[in-house]
């Protein structure tokens, strides 16, 4: 017997591989059918539309590291909690890149497909509030340098994470993965320092 639900990752997961190797736009039903070794009938049964299939595949990034980052060790210094879960943002790893590289193909097309335009606004709120926890343990922790707005600096940190993914993905040779997360440790240095007097 078939699990449906687990039948219905492995070809997001095809979406994923697809998109990586190919494009989105090469994301179609037959294709993901073809290479996650289905019909398209098999295909059909378990997500009806090619929209509903690559909703699915994008909700699927969200959810996975949503999932990562409440496995992250909240204990002991934030500032290092706080890294630890941007780790799981970015694309330090191939699994990691795989599912970056996945999120700014979908996030491109949205801008022209309204079902994927709703969705990744769902995503990128989830992110927000993400980013907002993370600067809320640092401000409860007393890590926070007082002098700064909380609202800002949760937009300031999730603008540079996204950038970095971008300068990563683009340009790997130049923001390998462990040059992105230097410079997030950098930043997070500035904003929380471990000697609360530096600014």
């Amino acid at each position: 017997m078939v699990d449906a639900e687990a039948r219905r990752t492995e070809l997001a997961e095809a979406v994923w591989r697809i998109v990586v190797r190919d494009g989105l736009e090469q994301a179609s039903v037959r294709n993901v059918a073809r290479e996650a070794g289905l019909s398209m009938g098999s295909l059909r049964h378990y997500f009806a539309t090619q929209s509903e299939l690559l909703g699915f595949a994008l909700r699927l990034v969200g959810d996975r590291i949503e999932a990562r980052l409440r496995a992250v060790d909240l204990t002991g210094d934030q500032r290092r909690v706080v890294l630890a879960m941007i780790d799981e943002m970015l694309p330090l790893d191939r699994r990691r890149r795989g599912e970056c590289e996945v999120w700014l193909a979908f996030t491109a097309r949205a801008v022209v497909e309204p079902n994927l335009a709703s969705l990744r606004a769902e995503i990128d709120a989830r992110l927000v509030e993400a980013f907002q926890m993370m600067i809320r343990r640092l401000a409860d922790s007393g890590a926070l340098r007082p002098d700064l707005d909380q609202t800002v600096e949760a937009e300031r940190l999730y603008a540079l994470v996204d950038g970095v993914i971008l300068h990563a993905v683009l340009r790997p040779s130049r923001m390998p993965g462990a040059a992105g997360r230097a410079v997030v440790a950098a930043h997070l240095a500035r904003i929380a320092p471990s000697d609360p007097g530096v600014a």
